[in-house]
């Protein structure tokens, strides 16, 4: 029988019943030294089914300012154990992401502190071939830092940190087995969730752009977003970069739908830009 990893596994979650049971059972029983579920208000049976898998639930409430959903954890429940993985209820862990990880956890040479992982994608009801891949860096040593600071000041009604990083100090590595990201919530959900998005990242760029040392620490995907949120071509460029460049002909119509939706999110992103910046004149 194979030891319990020196993990927490922290799963944020809002009205999750419906992937929860999955999401645990993916993780198993024998995996993690420790599992817990951070609550936003729950309504539904999400704190009931965390409880039936004896999983810790801790209660957050979100006042609009920093910090937000995984460093007010970080900070007001800091894990015991060595390494901490923050996982949405949506994503499942694979036997050969399960596998990759012991191995890479239990390397004795390794001085890495972090590491981005790999998911999956699904698009109208199957998992796309191409288009640009979804990274996170959601695991990492305990105490090696935390998620990127911006003080929203509540100009936004997002209580988790959605495209912050986390500010490493030390080396970072890569997991390469993918998670399975199984959000089969359709496209209204999508759209409805960009849009919240596209405001926060207006809102991000025009208070942190110039935040130096903020941008210091932003990696070179991020650099190269932020200059082109200045212009109208990022939606055309993000459109060609996915579809052509990335592979995301491979999926056929499902593919070229999936980049024009994320075109228009980035065309989105830029009129948001310059219509706050027309009301802060």
């Amino acid at each position: 029988m194979s030891t319990k990893l020196d993990l927490t596994i922290a799963i944020p979650v809002k009205n999750e019943e419906n992937n929860l049971p999955g999401c645990l059972a993916a993780i198993g029983s024998g995996f993690a030294e420790k599992i817990v579920i951070i609550d936003s208000g729950s309504t539904d049976k999400t704190c009931q089914i965390a409880e039936e898998h004896a999983v810790e639930v801790v209660k957050f409430s979100w006042d609009g300012r920093f910090p937000k959903k995984r460093n007010w954890y970080l900070r007001n429940f800091a894990p015991q154990t060595k390494w901490v993985f923050f996982l949405d209820a949506d994503e499942y862990l694979t036997e050969e992401f399960k596998n990759e990880l012991r191995e890479t956890l239990a390397d004795p040479t390794s001085n890495k502190v972090g590491y981005w992982l790999s998911y999956t994608i699904y698009f109208l009801g199957h998992q796309l071939k191409g288009g640009y891949p979804l990274r996170k860096l959601a695991l990492f040593q305990v105490g090696a830092g935390e998620y990127e600071r911006i003080d929203e000041d509540q100009w936004s009604n997002l209580d988790m940190e959605v495209h912050e990083h986390p500010l490493l100090n030390g080396e970072i590595g890569v997991i390469k087995s993918k998670i399975d990201h199984q959000d089969f919530r359709g496209v209204s959900h999508y759209i409805l969730k960009h849009n919240e998005y596209a405001s926060w990242e207006a809102g991000r760029f025009l208070k942190a752009y110039n935040y130096s040392k903020l941008a210091q620490s932003w990696t070179w995907k991020q650099r190269i977003k932020y200059r082109l949120m200045r212009s109208p071509l990022i939606g055309p460029v993000f459109f060609c970069g996915s579809y052509f460049l990335m592979g995301g002909f491979k999926d056929g119509s499902r593919g070229l739908a999936f980049a024009i939706l994320k075109m228009a999110y980035f065309t989105q992103v830029y009129c948001k830009i310059r219509e706050k910046a027309a009301l802060q004149v």
